[in-house]
């Protein structure tokens, strides 16, 4: 084999190494492309419901195995994280997993700007989709324990510390997850929030709800995770004003530095 035979020979090896390490689809699979926002809706809904059906569902079968609330409040925060992390990393390719009003229009609202994230007529279809989500998720959960379909939670939270864990509960979020977004590392999220909630039940007064929807949908049952219904208004104003206050912490923490140019020469 001639020198120019041999380059010819091993530049085609390359070739098909670099070819065979490319990443593939799945054989029969379609290209990649934007889902229609029937399957976001879809995906937010049904992710909505299990996330409901996870948190009520533990709840009541944390009660019916011990008396012992720190158990109880265990093994509530632990089906929920794993539950969390699996739902983000299934449906997130599909409509960014955001389960949460509070971080759709969070998400809509810094798009206004950056062009990156969901629109106004998106989140007008993704916070109704969350809501029904959330009760079907209450209802569901009751109906796997034999409890009644729908019964007004008694579970009073409406105490001015609990409203103060709310905020602190949902400001932590907001920063989490728009702060993984400012760093490119939202490939972190099912880990990193997941993770976030359930440190949130231990060292939030309100046991972290951190979620308008969910706390609409908690309000349908009255077992261990439930919410009175007239304490949800307010856990959802403060839930809100957290939102304010992650997203003003993302500005301030993640500002855009400025290049060496603009650096003042004293």
């Amino acid at each position: 084999m001639s020198a120019a035979e041999a380059t010819e020979h091993d530049r085609a090896g390359e070739s098909a190494i670099a070819a065979d390490t490319e990443p593939r689809s799945a054989p029969g699979a379609t290209p990649p492309q934007a889902p229609p926002l029937v399957a976001k809706a879809a995906a937010e809904l049904v992710g909505t419901a299990t996330l409901v059906a996870i948190v009520v569902g533990s709840g009541i079968q944390a009660t019916e195995l011990t008396k012992d609330v720190g158990l109880q409040l265990l093994a509530n925060s632990t089906a929920t994280v794993f539950g969390l992390g699996v739902l983000i990393a299934l449906l997130g390719p599909v409509s960014g997993a955001h389960f949460n009003p509070a971080v759709t229009l969070a998400e809509w609202w810094t798009a206004r700007r950056a062009g990156v994230g969901v629109t106004l007529s998106e989140a007008a279809v993704y916070v109704p989709a969350q809501i029904a989500g959330a009760i079907a998720g209450a209802v569901l959960a009751d109906a796997m324990f034999g409890e009644p379909l729908v019964k007004w939670s008694t579970h009073d939270r409406s105490a001015g510390h609990l409203l103060l864990g709310e905020v602190v509960a949902t400001a932590g979020l907001i920063l989490l997850i728009f702060g993984l977004a400012h760093t490119d590392r939202l490939r972190f999220a099912p880990v990193a929030v997941a993770s976030y909630i359930g440190a949130a039940y231990w060292f939030t007064s309100s046991t972290s709800f951190a979620n308008p929807a969910v706390t609409i949908g908690r309000a349908f049952t009255d077992t261990f995770a439930g919410i009175a219904p007239g304490s949800v208004a307010a856990f959802i104003g403060m839930q809100f004003v957290g939102a304010v206050v992650g997203l003003a912490l993302v500005a301030l923490i993640f500002m855009p530095g400025r290049t060496t140019e603009e650096q003042p020469t004293g």
